[in-house]
């Protein structure tokens, strides 16, 4: 009671923030009841028949269902271990560049794509690698066939995976650079005088000093494990692709809105939901039981 006092105006000034999150993010678990019902938008969710587990059983065995899952993995996987490797590569490239005001720019130019929407960013990419594109001019002035590929599943899910690490590459690269300046400058003077490079500096003090910091990208990275870039894939996808890159997020939004179906949509939802909820716990565990680290 004591500490409550103490620190009251602190909880006041949480008051707003905690009621726009009960209302946005926990008042809408509600709807998830319609997983489990044969849900009529004009019966509601207290007239709508109640059907169990049919609806899971009905997404489950959609054919669809099983190449949609495998790509959301493997979009999102792949997604996850660029953003973390090649702002990585980036941050410990900028850290040794000796003229600050080029460093500042080259990190300002690789943070700028960022700012901008994928309804931006969509269409700048689609023009780019359209059939009648820049990058298939290119390709047609060196006596080469010109590639669709928006139209190609393989040529698709690489444009898909390779900008939106492109995209997000800046933000993270920005987290792990100011993880490495906040390392004590005395550890990398020591190893100058025992005659360690830069190398060894990099393997021995920059890497696990920044260790946390990329543990903890990796856990919030995994807890959106099935989160495969629903805006992104929506703008830039067409049913040409489909075997390659309809995620679960695309999936559920066909099935629900085109469809009509919004039990089996919820029930897709859910099990999302739940994967993901598996996923972040079990990867903090890890972390907190092998390196003993903790966020909270």
């Amino acid at each position: 009671m004591k500490s409550l006092k103490k620190e009251y105006p602190l909880h006041i000034m949480l008051i707003p923030g905690v009621i726009v999150t009960l209302i946005y993010a926990y008042g809408p678990m509600a709807g998830l009841v319609m997983a489990f019902q044969q849900f009529e938008p004009l019966s509601g969710f207290f007239k709508s028949d109640f059907v169990g587990l049919d609806n899971f059983r009905y997404v489950f065995n959609l054919p669809d269902f099983k190449q949609v899952l495998w790509n959301t993995l493997v979009i999102a996987i792949i997604k996850m271990v660029l953003s973390l490797l090649v702002p990585l590569i980036l941050a410990l490239l900028l850290n040794e560049l000796t003229k600050k005001w080029f460093a500042g720019f080259i990190q300002s130019a690789i943070f700028l794509p960022f700012f901008l929407s994928w309804t931006v960013l969509g269409g700048v990419i689609i023009e780019l690698f359209s059939l009648n594109g820049p990058i298939n001019g290119l390709i047609s002035s060196m006596g080469l066939e010109p590639i669709m590929f928006m139209l190609d599943n393989c040529w698709f899910r690489g444009i898909i995976i390779g900008s939106d690490v492109w995209k997000g590459m800046g933000y993270n690269m920005i987290i792990m650079l100011a993880a490495i300046t906040g390392i004590n400058a005395t550890l990398y003077e020591a190893a100058e005088v025992d005659g360690a490079g830069k190398w060894k500096q990099m393997l021995n003090i920059t890497l696990p000093g920044i260790a946390p910091i990329i543990i903890l990208l990796s856990v919030l990275g995994l807890g959106g494990i099935l989160n495969a870039g629903f805006e992104q894939i929506l703008i830039m996808y067409n049913p040409t692709v489909y075997a390659g890159a309809d995620i679960i997020d695309t999936f559920v939004y066909r099935l629900g809105m085109f469809s009509q179906q919004f039990g089996p949509a919820a029930a897709v939802g859910l099990f999302k939901s739940i994967i993901s909820l598996f996923m972040v716990s079990t990867t903090y565990y890890a972390a907190y039981k092998f390196n003993n680290y903790r966020i909270f």
